[in-house]
């Protein structure tokens, strides 16, 4: 088997990221995975998809900002790479304020161009507070300026060494509702959903998209959930080790784990939190 490119991994900060979780993940996969065309259809930072590095697969958020810096790596990487730079020389906090507030207008916003937008959302993700991917009521960018000293805004290597990856295999990088992205999934899928995580508290960090993602959001998860399995697919889910989420899943393999949260709006509700990993299939 070839190994996989160490130098693929995320190119950004994301809440609820699974690089610490991949240990337990992998554990959970099916013993021949790459037999399996691979389906996130909650993409996010992809630490896992980056980390499996699958011959074939679907991503797909319904962030359509985050998949347009997908996109724009793998179609524009050197003009992506180039727009970075320049950013790299501007990380003030009234530069920072002045490209967040882009989308404030939107005949200016939607002049710039797709690698212009993934540019900017990079840019916003290495230098706001916490690398805290966040979207007010309206969708629109809101989380503060971080005032690092040297943010790694441009990562050459690691983006030349995604968009290479990207091209070379059969990735397929969508924007739509999960339900949609999962559609087409049969016996010879593995699917692997990361949604955000059910809090009845309202504590953990959910805000990546203004709608938010309710109980009935992951209700609806859950019957998509169902109807993968019937349709013959491998599925493993992550979530908060809540009741709600236990009762959903009940009749399926839960294994317990723990992962370190560092944004809360409870500072209680930091360190290690426990969560779940649920699989459809037995070894």
């Amino acid at each position: 088997m070839v190994k996989n490119d160490s130098l693929i991994k995320p190119f950004l900060k994301w809440a609820g990221g699974k690089r610490q979780l991949l240990p337990a993940i992998k554990k959970c996969l099916p013993a021949n995975i790459h037999n399996y065309t691979y389906y996130e259809p909650f993409i996010g930072a992809g630490a896992v998809f980056f980390a499996l590095q699958p011959h074939k697969a679907v991503i797909n958020d319904f962030n359509t900002q985050l998949i347009l810096t997908y996109m724009a790596i793998k179609e524009h990487v050197e003009d992506l790479i180039k727009l970075l730079s320049s950013y790299q020389n501007k990380n003030t906090k009234d530069y920072f304020y002045q490209t967040r507030n882009l989308d404030r207008e939107p005949r200016e916003f939607e002049q710039l161009s797709n690698t212009e937008k993934a540019a900017r959302l990079i840019f916003l993700n290495k230098t706001c507070f916490n690398g805290l991917y966040r979207v007010n009521a309206q969708g629109l960018f809101n989380a503060p300026y971080g005032n690092y000293k040297n943010p790694a805004i441009c990562e050459e290597n690691t983006l030349r060494h995604i968009s290479a990856y990207l091209n070379a295999n059969d990735i397929s990088i969508t924007n739509y509702d999960f339900e949609i992205a999962v559609a087409d999934s049969d016996k010879y899928s593995f699917i692997y959903f990361d949604p955000p995580y059910h809090s009845p508290d309202k504590t953990n960090f959910t805000s990546y998209l203004a709608a938010g993602f309710s109980e009935a959001e992951q209700e609806r998860l859950h019957t998509v959930f169902v109807r993968m399995t019937k349709q013959g697919a491998k599925c493993l889910l992550s979530n908060s080790d809540t009741d709600f989420i236990r009762n959903l899943y009940k009749d399926y393999k839960i294994l317990s784990t723990q992962a370190k949260r560092v944004i809360n709006s409870n500072a209680t509700g930091r360190g290690f939190v426990n969560e779940v990993l649920i699989k459809n299939w037995n070894d």
